[in-house]
């Protein structure tokens, strides 16, 4: 019957291995399950505010992409506006320039055509003076006598009236 000891439940060895389990598992909890349950909830957090910056990171990102293709377009339409307005500024700048010129050009001619019609009626003065002297001279040497100076003018306006009907 000795086999049947070795079998045998001593119920204090139960008792104090059911103690000592109890025992371990309080220290257990409280020096090893509560700081690290303490570590654990404070990574957790740490985890947690890095994905919250993180989120905010990227809602900036895309506030300030956001942003900086609005300036963009808004300096793109700028800069098209400014071309457009250049081409304008071009366009009446050439348009004044060459009325200018052609007011002056028109006022050369002005000038050139008043000119022109002063030498012909000075060299038409001229020309009559010539024309009187040499006639009175050729009436005088025909008539055999001097023609006052009045009857020789109106003998010369005459004929040069009927010149300038003429042409």
């Amino acid at each position: 019957m000795q086999s049947l000891e070795v079998i045998s439940i001593n119920v204090w060895d139960v008792l104090i291995s059911l103690a000592n389990l109890v025992l371990l598992f309080l220290l257990i909890k409280k020096f090893l399950y509560k700081p690290v349950k303490k570590v654990i909830a404070t990574r957790q957090a740490a985890i947690a505010k890095e994905y919250a910056e993180a989120e905010a990171a990227r809602t900036s990102a895309e506030t300030s992409r956001a942003q900086y293709a609005e300036k963009l377009s808004g300096a793109q339409a700028e800069v098209d506006s400014m071309l457009e307005e250049a081409t304008v500024n071009a366009t009446r700048r050439g348009e004044r320039i060459v009325a200018d010129a052609q007011d002056k050009a028109d006022g050369i001619i002005r000038q050139a055509q008043t000119e022109a019609e002063m030498e012909k009626k000075k060299a038409q003065a001229t020309i009559r003076r010539e024309i009187t002297d040499v006639s009175a001279a050729l009436t005088e040497k025909l008539l055999g006598r001097e023609m006052s100076a009045e009857d020789h003018r109106q003998m010369i306006d005459s004929f040069l009236d009927g010149i300038g009907d003429e042409q």
